[in-house]
């Protein structure tokens, strides 16, 4: 079973972008925190879903947010580097393993 792990600053991310939301409108942080949930749940069943985003990794973009998950498969994990904020500068997060 493919199971999906989050790089501690792709946590913190996804916690962050939540509380931006929730603090712009009441529930709005939820339903962020679902569909980002809801594009790792379609990961685990079609890994190669995402559009190939450099030799590596792959990015899924989120539902009604300006947000992209950036993974990569290894056997039967998706590692998630970031939950990216496509407003933000490009590829902050090359760094991360």
């Amino acid at each position: 079973m493919i199971r999906v792990e989050f790089h501690p600053e792709a946590e913190a991310e996804l916690l962050a972008g939540a509380r931006y939301y929730e603090g712009e409108a009441q529930n709005l942080g939820a339903d962020f925190l679902a569909a980002v949930e809801s594009v790792c749940a379609r990961l685990c069943e079609f890994p190669d879903l995402g559009h190939p985003f450099g030799p590596r990794l792959r990015r899924l973009l989120v539902p009604r947010f300006p947000y992209g998950v950036i993974y990569h498969v290894r056997g039967e994990q998706i590692r998630v580097v970031a939950v990216a904020n496509l407003h933000r500068r490009p590829n902050y997060w090359h760094g991360r393993r």
